[in-house]
């Protein structure tokens, strides 16, 4: 569950003062601005890599060789990283006219960490709160982790549909809303 969660922490919890960190490439050069957000997913994807490395060889170590269902990684990294990619993208937008967004962004992380059944199992939650949690995107590719990599089944795939459309939306939205409002950058 800390596979998927770690890099998108990382990327969301840094992306609203990314702008205000690189103001010189807004100011001084030109530049595309919006990779910054990118460097930023990009970086805790390569950091989740090696981290899965650790992971699968312990996985091997401890229960043999790691399941085959292994092999689907790359239809979880797609959302994951369509997902992230949006949220940074809107939030270093807003983070350049909302000062402390930054703030609360990280207890927003730490309220959705404690939300999510990363440190503990779905199971031991009551169903009402399941079923209102089931609609979060991270608790859909927190599940989709542990369905292949611990439990050697796909993961459910209306979930991972549902949950790859919403993170497209997110990667668009963000993007245009970053669009919108980067020309005032400089300004501001």
């Amino acid at each position: 569950a800390m596979l998927p969660w770690l890099p998108f922490a990382e990327a969301v919890g840094r992306a609203p003062s990314s702008i205000l960190e690189n103001r010189n490439f807004v100011k001084k050069l030109v530049f595309p601005i919006e990779t910054i957000s990118v460097n930023h997913v990009l970086a805790g994807l390569i950091t989740e890599a090696f981290a899965l490395l650790v992971f699968l060889t312990l996985l091997a170590f401890t229960r043999g060789v790691p399941p085959p269902t292994a092999l689907l990684l790359p239809l979880l990294l797609i959302p994951q990283f369509l997902l992230t990619l949006g949220l940074c993208w809107l939030l270093s937008a807003l983070g350049v006219f909302l000062r402390d967004l930054g703030q609360i962004i990280g207890f927003a992380l730490t309220l959705v960490f404690f939300l999510t059944p990363i440190c503990y199992p779905d199971a031991s939650l009551p169903s009402w709160a399941r079923g209102v949690l089931s609609r979060s995107p991270i608790y859909l590719l927190v599940e989709a982790y542990r369905a292949i990599l611990l439990e050697n089944r796909w993961p459910d795939a209306a979930s991972l549909l549902a949950l790859t459309v919403f993170s497209a939306a997110v990667f668009f939205c963000g993007y245009a809303f970053f669009w919108r409002f980067r020309k005032t950058f400089a300004d501001v």
